[in-house]
């Protein structure tokens, strides 16, 4: 794989971890039972926590991206292994 590449997948493996997290440990004002002002989404998180939640997504996608590059590079597994693909000829 080349730099661009790597870096390229790690963002949208980093990108998808994100909305993943996200959800994690939100709680809203209507589940808090706290009232809103008009026109305030009853849905709304009361802290959001974006930091922690990008540090856990940088966790997440690194090591998701690990299992990935060492499967592109190491080749434990090739195409032809898998039962649902045609046979191929790999230069």
């Amino acid at each position: 794989m080349t730099l661009p590449s790597e870096i390229a997948i790690y963002f949208i493996i980093w990108w998808l971890s994100l909305f993943m997290v996200l959800p994690w440990g939100s709680r809203s004002f209507h589940e808090e039972g706290i009232a809103v002002e008009p026109g305030q989404d009853a849905g709304a998180p009361l802290r959001t926590r974006l930091v922690i939640k990008f540090a856990i997504t940088t966790v997440v996608a690194t090591v998701l991206f690990a299992i990935v590059y060492w499967l592109a590079v190491a080749r434990p597994i090739s195409l032809s292994d898998l039962p649902f693909m045609p046979k191929m000829k790999l230069y």
